[in-house]
């Protein structure tokens, strides 16, 4: 998969230092706010990340030194403002795993991504306490928990083709005023026969669970 305006592909061979760039904790948060709220300065990004001005504004220069923020249009000429470059940065999980760099940046995303899932659980639960979200969003929201036995084969088949339904959803309601942004996490991850966490296996009391209850939202 090559890389266009909105999505960067990263080769953990051929660009080793800009992987590298990418596995700090604060880099990727940054990096998420950006894509999230749109261009900001350090001065803001601080702010929300209870971080000192002078972190975040290093750690950007690191992102921009590798392509993945620039500067935006100032407002004024007094401070930086920063914006992302692409709205999605992948790599191949195979040629991830097979270096201890992109291995430690795996484990760093996944990680960020279910603090991620914390945090958008508690807005979402606090938006619909104050009526920000209307009835009309409380039964197309929640969350699955299911664990069905699928092929390698089928898994790559599945996790396409939410990708490709996803892509003609986000065109379809572009321009659509009743359109909010939606946290959508996807997560195939397969379990081995008898591995603790597995089905049936022992320390696997959340997955079946969910199994028995039939709770997913």
């Amino acid at each position: 998969m090559d890389s266009d305006t909105t999505h960067r592909v990263i080769d953990p061979e051929r660009d080793p230092a800009a992987l590298k760039a990418l596995t700090h904790p604060l880099r990727l948060r940054l990096l998420g706010l950006l894509r999230l709220h749109g261009p900001a300065t350090a001065s803001e990004l601080a702010a929300r990340t209870a971080e000192s001005s002078a972190s975040t504004s290093y750690h950007l220069r690191v992102l921009a030194k590798y392509a993945f923020v620039a500067e935006a249009e100032h407002r004024d000429g007094r401070e930086r403002r920063w914006k992302a470059v692409h709205s999605v940065t992948s790599a191949d999980n195979a040629a991830m795993l097979a270096t201890p760099a992109g291995r430690a940046m795996l484990v760093l995303g996944r990680r960020r991504q279910i603090e991620h899932l914390q945090q958008t659980i508690e807005q979402h639960e606090a938006d619909i306490d104050t009526g920000r979200l209307g009835e009309e969003w409380h039964d197309p929201s929640g969350i699955d928990d299911l664990m069905p036995r699928l092929t390698p084969e089928s898994l790559r088949e599945l996790r396409d083709a939410i990708t490709a339904k996803l892509t003609e959803l986000t065109a379809r309601d572009e321009h659509d005023p009743r359109a909010r942004s939606v946290v959508l996490l996807t997560a195939g991850l397969p379990l081995a026969a008898g591995a603790p966490g597995a089905p049936g296996a022992p320390g696997a009391p959340a997955a079946e669970a969910a199994r028995e209850t039939g709770i997913t939202r």
